[in-house]
């Protein structure tokens, strides 16, 4: 199998997920649901569903950096032109990031749900896929770019009442995702795609995700610097993204034949148990704690993600049943798209008042509630799509 083919089961990964994210997000805060599906608090020894998602879109990010660098490889692009590539597209979600999570730090005069709204309309105008064009229909589309980042930079030096300037408070989801993808694909476009240089770099790069957690070194230390102290999550999200990508990478190498097949997926599967058992050697001395983002978080689940790779391959790719996921693949294909969708939705019924019944804002109608929205969310995505209409970085 070449590296520039598509596998099935990293789309499919990516649209469970996404289609997880959406639900949990919409019912967090409610009332009346089992405490093990939400977050747990920061102090909290405990890995709630909620805490499992976000790690698992970390996971199918570094699944698909091998093909996404094996595609670009394909077009001809040189390291120097992939490099730039990586880079513009990691400092891309970390604007996305800071601007989905702190433009809400804006107050007085415009109403939040308008900002909302202005900086959800602005990624699209600026990374929507625009389809090719000459003419007159290139420079509009050239304009309207112009226009999205026209109004990210005015919400940049508006100012509230206060005189007070938009701010930053930290990265966001899509930020510390854009941080986390930048390290990783650098290492392994440098690693040279091999199943031995991989591996090496995440061991090293898990190996740091520990040593950045260990207490005695001090908060203030400069080295944190060098083990990204500066932000939430240190090591622990490229490790995430890291074995991912080498999950990737071996199965690239072993997806060859039926036999090679059949060795990864026992291979992968057997990887969850020495990952459960680093979690449980961890959790000697760190919490399970997605806000903390502890070595015992990242290697509990791991020792989930692996087992659940090596079961979505085996029904998708090697027995090809892919039918079952038709109403969720939108997500996989235009993640980004089902991710900001649900921020324009929040911003319109704030604008207009609108609420849920009371009987569907708590316990299981809520949640059932949520599930729905969630594919309701996809459904959109999918008609945009026909539409032309979806983000792409």
């Amino acid at each position: 199998m070449s590296t520039s083919n598509r596998i099935s089961t990293i789309d499919i990964f990516r649209a469970l997920t996404m289609l997880m994210m959406l639900f949990v997000n919409d019912f967090a805060g409610m009332a009346g649901i089992p405490h093990f599906l939400g977050h747990a608090e920061a102090t909290e020894d405990m890995l709630g569903f909620s805490d499992l998602v976000f790690p698992a879109f970390l996971f199918c990010v570094g699944l698909s950096i091998p093909f996404s660098i094996a595609n670009r490889r394909k077009k001809g692009d040189s390291d120097l032109k992939t490099v730039l590539h990586i880079v513009e597209r990691s400092l891309f979600l970390i604007i996305m990031g800071i601007f989905s999570m702190n433009g809400r730090t804006v107050e007085g005069g415009i109403p939040r749900y308008v900002l909302s709204i202005a900086v959800v309309v602005s990624y699209f105008l600026i990374w929507n896929a625009y389809p090719k064009a000459e003419g007159a229909k290139k420079w509009i589309f050239r304009a309207l770019q112009v226009l999205g980042a026209a109004i990210l930079i005015a919400i940049v030096i508006y100012k509230d009442v206060n005189g007070i300037h938009f701010k930053h408070s930290w990265w966001g989801i899509l930020g510390l995702i854009g941080w986390a993808y930048g390290i990783c694909a650098l290492i392994y476009l440098f690693a040279g795609g091999s199943i031995r240089n991989t591996s090496i770099a995440w061991g090293a790069v898990t190996a740091l995700c520990i040593l950045n957690s260990l207490p005695f070194i001090p908060e203030d230390f400069t080295i944190r610097s060098v083990f990204l102290g500066f932000y939430p999550g240190g090591w622990t999200h490229p490790a995430l993204v890291m074995s991912g990508v080498f999950a990737s990478t071996v199965l690239i190498q072993y997806a060859v034949n039926p036999v090679r097949q059949r060795e990864y997926s026992i291979r992968m599967a057997l990887l969850g148990l020495p990952m459960y058992l680093l979690g449980c050697i961890c959790h000697k001395f760190w919490i399970i704690s997605k806000i903390q983002a502890t070595p015992t978080w990242l290697f509990f689940c791991l020792a989930l993600f692996f087992p659940l790779l090596v079961l979505l391959y085996y029904v998708c790719d090697i027995k090809g049943k892919t039918k079952w996921a038709t109403l969720v693949k939108p997500a996989g294909v235009a993640t980004l798209t089902a991710y900001m969708l649900p921020s324009i939705w929040y911003a319109v019924m704030s604008a207009l008042q609108l609420h849920y019944p009371a009987c569907l804002c708590s316990g299981g109608p809520g949640l059932l509630r949520s599930f729905v929205f969630a594919h309701v969310i996809i459904l959109l995505t999918w008609c945009l799509g026909k539409l032309n209409i979806k983000l792409k970085l």
